[in-house]
């Protein structure tokens, strides 16, 4: 059976990035790789083995076209309400809260939130199969 064990997105500035996803998800530094052309710097924490893989490529000045075929990555918390209201402190600017129902039943509780290079980023209630 395969595992998924990253997901990759190009950045900016490290450093810019790598302070969102700290402040927003707790993701810290597990492992930071310099080459000649670029930097790969995985970010992890002790919630989940998947990471997320920032490349840096050096020289890039202007921003990415995140194109039509990017969605979203997705997080799960315990308590949706609470994350919200951090995430507004820290003027993180989440979106509103959103509950999707189907067949009469809650399917989803969630809001989303944008990074410093424009990727979305979906939190949600652990609830149902988000565990």
């Amino acid at each position: 059976m395969a595992k998924m064990i990253h997901s990759m997105i190009r950045v900016l500035d490290e450093a810019r990035a790598t302070d969102f996803y700290g402040k927003a998800f707790g993701l810290e530094v597990a492992e930071r790789l310099d080459f000649d052309s670029f930097t790969l710097v995985y970010l992890s924490n002790p919630e989940s083995e998947f990471e997320l893989e920032l490349t840096i490529n050096k020289g890039r000045e202007e921003a990415y076209a995140l194109g039509d075929g990017y969605g979203h990555l997705a997080v799960s918390v315990d308590d949706l309400d609470a994350e919200h209201a951090r995430f507004t402190e820290l003027g993180l600017n989440p979106g509103k809260l959103v509950e999707f129902n189907r067949d009469g039943t809650l399917f989803a509780r969630f809001f989303f939130v944008t990074d410093p290079d424009g990727y979305k980023i979906e939190v949600l209630q652990r609830h149902g199969r988000f565990k």
